[in-house]
C-alpha cells in the first residue's frame, strides 16, 4: 500500500506560526497596523531592497506594478507564455495589450533572444514594461534581458513568487531575487505552496521612492492624506483598489520569514536528492534546465518527460502516481492559448512554449518531505513510466 498521499507542494506551519497569529489576533490592530511596516521592513532587509510593499495577493502585487507605471490602455507588455494567468492579465487590467514572448523549451525561462523576437511583434505600440518570470525558482537572465528592455524604452517587472531565496551570479557579482538591481520592480505571493506562506499575501519591492509611495497609495483606494489638513481629511486623486494585507497574516508572514534559511535549505537539498535519484530514468525523464548563473530554491521540482518515447501519455503517468500516492501537477498551459487571449490575438505558434508544455510535469517539493519520499516518488514515476 502507498503511503501518506504527497502533494506537489504543501505549507509548513508550525506552533510558533500560530501563536504568532493568535498573539495578532488578541492585540489592537487585525488589519492596517504595526504588523505590516515590520513585515515590510524585514522582508526588504531579506531580499536586498530599498521597499517592500505588501499586499493582498501575488495577483495584486503585479496590478499595483502596473499601476505604479502607470501604463495606459493601448500600451504594450510583453509576458512569457509559460507562467500563470495572471502575468498577463494584469496589463489588461489597465487596458494594456499583451505580447507573448518564446521560452526556452528546456528550462521554460524567457530568453534574450526569445525576448528580441516578441519585440518584432509589437505592431507599434509603445513597450512599457517586461514581465519574465522566475519559473520554478530558477532566474532569468535579467542582465541581458533589462539592456533589450531598456533599449527598447521599457523597464523589467520581475514575476518573482517561486524564486524567494534564489541567488544569482552574473559576473563577479551575487545578487539576490528580489534586491530589484536589473528591473523597477518584483512581485512575490505568498500562496500556501510557495515558500513561505500567509494564506493569500503578496509583496512588491522596488527601489524607487516614487514608485514605492505610488504602490502603497494605490494599494489603499488611491487615497491620499495633505499635510497641513485635518487628521481626518483624506483625498483620492484617482481611484485604487483595497489591496492591503491585514496585520494577522502579516504576523504568519513574519515568523514564516524567519524560517527562510532552512526552508531554502531544505528545498535546495530536497532538489539535489531528487535530480541524484532521476538521473538513472534519463533520456526518458530529465529535470528542468538549471541557468548557469541561476542557484535556485527550488518552488516547483518539474521534469520533463519524453512521454511518446515511453508510450505513455501524460494523464495516464498522472493518474498512475496518484494511485501510488503521488501528486503532480502541470506548470503551465501556455497562456496564449487560453480562449480569451486566442479571440483577442489569434493563434500565436510558439514552439519553445509548445515543447515545453507537451513534456512538464511538477512532482512534490516542499520542506516537509522526508528523504526518502523522493525515492519513493522515482520509483512511483518508474513504474508509471514503465521503465
Amino acid at each position: 500500500m502507498p503511503g501518506p498521499v504527497l502533494p506537489y507542494g504543501r505549507q509548513t506551519i508550525e506552533d510558533d506560526d500560530i501563536t504568532a497569529v493568535a498573539e495578532a489576533l488578541k492585540a489592537d490592530f487585525l488589519t492596517t497596523g504595526p504588523l505590516v511596516e515590520r513585515f515590510e521592513l524585514a522582508f526588504a532587509e531579506t531580499v536586498g531592497a530599498r521597499h517592500a510593499v505588501a499586499c493582498a495577493n501575488g495577483t495584486a502585487a503585479l496590478h499595483l506594478a502596473m499601476l505604479a507605471l502607470e501604463v495606459q490602455p493601448g500600451e504594450a507588455v510583453i509576458a512569457p507564455a509559460i507562467t500563470f494567468l495572471a502575468t498577463a492579465n494584469c496589463a489588461r487590467y489597465v487596458g494594456a495589450e499583451v505580447v507573448f514572448a518564446d521560452v526556452d523549451p528546456a528550462s521554460g525561462l524567457m530568453t534574450p533572444d526569445s525576448l528580441s523576437e516578441a519585440l518584432t511583434r509589437l505592431e507599434g505600440r509603445r513597450l512599457r514594461a517586461v514581465l519574465p518570470v522566475h519559473l520554478r525558482g530558477d532566474a532569468v537572465d535579467l542582465p541581458g534581458l533589462e539592456g533589450l528592455a531598456r533599449d527598447a524604452g521599457a523597464v523589467l517587472v520581475e514575476d518573482a513568487p517561486h524564486a524567494l531565496g534564489t541567488a544569482m551570479r552574473f559576473g563577479n557579482v551575487t545578487e539576490m531575487v528580489g534586491d530589484v538591481r536589473h528591473s523597477a520592480m518584483a512581485t512575490f505571493s505568498f500562496h500556501p505552496v510557495k515558500t513561505i506562506a500567509t494564506g493569500e499575501g503578496g509583496m512588491v519591492t522596488t527601489n524607487d521612492d516614487r514608485l514605492a509611495e505610488r504602490l502603497r497609495t494605490m494599494r489603499s483606494h488611491g487615497m491620499v492624506r495633505p499635510q497641513g489638513r485635518e487628521p481626518w481629511w483624506y483625498e483620492m486623486p484617482e481611484p485604487g483598489f483595497n489591496y492591503r494585507l491585514p496585520d494577522v497574516l502579516c504576523a504568519l508572514g513574519l515568523s514564516q520569514l524567519a524560517k527562510l534559511p532552512r526552508f531554502a535549505a531544505r528545498r535546495r537539498l530536497l532538489a539535489a536528492r531528487y535530480r541524484e535519484v532521476l538521473a538513472p530514468l534519463a533520456p526518458a525523464v530529465r529535470p528542468a534546465a538549471q541557468p548557469p548563473w541561476s542557484d535556485p530554491v527550488l518552488h516547483l521540482m518539474t521534469v520533463l518527460i519524453d512521454f511518446e518515447a515511453v508510450g505513455r501519455t501524460r494523464l495516464e503517468v498522472v493518474e498512475a502516481l496518484r494511485a501510488r500516492g503521488v501528486g503532480s501537477q502541470v506548470h503551465y498551459i501556455p497562456v496564449n492559448r487560453q480562449p480569451y487571449y486566442r479571440e483577442r490575438y489569434g493563434e500565436l505558434v510558439l514552439p519553445g512554449a509548445e515543447a515545453w508544455y507537451a513534456r512538464c510535469l511538477s512532482l512534490p517539493l516542499y520542506p516537509g518531505m522526508e528523504d526518502a519520499d523522493v525515492g519513493r516518488v522515482a520509483d512511483a514515476l518508474k513504474a508509471a513510466l514503465g521503465l
